[in-house]
């Protein structure tokens, strides 16, 4: 043990030692699939949720598999026999991958659990032991220092980024490299950074293992890494977004009072960006008493970028608390220590005045425009992941938006987009519906309300006419004005374009 009371680290300039253990781990089935295979859906789901029972009943026989799984994934000590016969393990010992335990028995050094890629790849992220997943169950380790596998919001972050080829992409607070080796895929150079030395280490041990280039690896805060005449084209980050009263533990809480850490790090990206370029957040903020969480949020947008953000859930403070705390695993603790711990939390948020926090999404586009476009939103519903390509196609058509005038729009062509559908609500047996919805079954599967107008151009869209002469032909049938029809639509026809219903055709 290190004398911050978490484990040695295997060695990160060992190269050779981690393409052998790579090579061992793959030809022993060691895979996202293989654990499939061998444990089963429920096992290998409760494992995601930090629940080992299911996965040692699983486990009890000697394959190499069973060897890996016990080993890597349920941290036990494990004869040094069968580990023999599956890893190069006097190079395992000497680098530091493992660590021996008890008379003649063998364990791991650090949780390396399988992560299946988007293109089929096999990779393997790195954490503290015990560490690989937080949630109900808290984290295995309440070292401030303690670095994080792979959580529901890292794969949720790694989902909606944008992947188109860029030349430089930055990860801002890396943590154990899950956003840095997706990253790796599509970024020429990819630099990650880390107010802790030891999340740079596990990094460098995660891109290697799993057969990943190397990264540009920085230690410091927020931006405080990046030179001044750096830019990058895609910047991502998992920050430590948890709004808590002081610093406890590196990997979610940020220090400063508040939201001010999730508003600094927006804020501060604007000029960190080349053009064109996208930054992708996950944040919290703050519902302040008397104070619109909209405005406030739009008052972070940096000059010069479109912004989208989109709030996914919210929580009221005592919620929100709780929800920390039994990730810290501080409700296992003393009960006295918990509610002490509770109490100032509640009092933190009174002398902010804060009534609920929320949660969500925040990507902002450079694109230098005189006007803006800032889109804040609330969408707590079920979406399609990966979204990045749907994230991407929104400020596309954002672009299109605003080089199209009333008049061009008019002039324009559209078709309906794939997998709209149309439904009618009203009461049972009423001739006419009380309102039309079209709702996307793909990316963010949005509904949106329309009139009869606008559900009936939409469902002409088919790129052949243009969109004055459909609402000239409907105007006809409804009986209406032409001109005036012409010109109360254009507002509607724009919404469906921003909202992905129909496209330029």
């Amino acid at each position: 043990m290190s004398d911050t009371g978490l484990h040695a680290l295997p060695a990160s300039d060992r190269p050779d030692v981690s393409a052998r253990l790579r090579d061992a781990l793959l030809r022993a089935s060691f895979t996202a699939d293989g654990l499939l295979d061998l444990l089963g859906a429920p096992a290998y789901a409760a494992l995601a949720r930090s629940e080992t029972v299911p996965a040692l009943r699983a486990t009890r026989g000697d394959t190499p598999l069973e060897t890996l799984v016990r080993l890597f994934l349920l941290q036990q000590p494990v004869p040094h026999a069968p580990v023999a016969d599956v890893l190069p393990v006097a190079e395992c010992l000497e680098a530091g991958w493992l660590v021996p335990a008890g008379a003649d028995e063998i364990a791991a050094a650090v949780d390396v659990r399988p992560y299946g890629g988007p293109g089929g790849e096999d990779w393997f992220i790195v954490s503290d032991l015990g560490c690989a997943v937080g949630g109900a169950g808290g984290i295995g380790s309440r070292d401030e220092g303690v670095v994080l596998g792979v959580g529901g919001a890292s794969t949720t972050l790694a989902g909606i980024t944008v992947r188109t080829p860029v030349s430089a992409a930055l990860d801002l607070g890396t943590g154990s490299g899950i956003q840095a080796l997706h990253a790796a895929r599509h970024a020429t150079r990819v630099t990650a950074t880390d107010l802790n030395p030891r999340a740079l280490h596990i990094t460098a041990l995660t891109l290697a293992l799993s057969g990943a280039p190397a990264a540009d690896l920085r230690e410091g805060s927020l931006f405080e890494p990046v030179r001044d005449d750096e830019t990058y084209d895609l910047i991502v980050s998992n920050p430590p977004f948890v709004i808590s009263p002081g610093a406890r533990l590196t990997y979610r809480d940020g220090g400063m009072g508040g939201d001010d850490l999730c508003r600094s790090l927006v804020q501060g990206a604007g000029e960190r960006l080349s053009e064109g370029g996208f930054a992708q957040f996950l944040a919290n903020w703050q519902h302040v008493e008397g104070e619109d969480w909209q405005e406030r949020l739009r008052s972070w947008v940096p000059r010069g970028c479109d912004a989208w953000i989109v709030q996914r859930e919210v929580q009221d403070v005592t919620q929100y608390a709780e929800l920390w705390l039994r990730d810290a695993g501080d409700h296992r603790g003393d009960t006295t220590e918990y509610q002490a711990r509770y109490d100032t939390w509640l009092d933190e948020f009174e002398a902010r005045k804060v009534k609920a926090v929320g949660f969500g999404w925040i990507t902002l586009r450079r694109t230098d425009a005189d006007v803006p476009s800032v889109t804040v939103e609330e969408w707590p519903h079920p979406v399609e992941q990966p979204l990045g390509e749907a994230v991407r196609a929104h400020f596309e058509r954002l672009d299109y938006l605003r080089a199209h005038d009333d008049a061009s729009l008019l002039e324009a062509h559209f078709r309906l987009v794939a997998e709209v559908v149309q439904e009618q609500v009203g009461l049972p047996g009423a001739e006419d519906p009380e309102h039309v919805v079209l709702r996307q079954n793909r990316g963010m599967r949005r509904a949106t309300k329309v009139d009869t107008v606008g559900a009936g151009f939409a469902g002409v869209c088919d790129g052949s006419l243009s969109a004055g002469r459909i609402l000239d032909a409907i105007a006809q049938l409804v009986g209406e004005d032409p001109v005036l029809l012409r010109d109360r639509t254009p507002a509607q026809i724009r919404l469906l374009v921003e909202q992905g219903f129909i496209e330029p055709a």
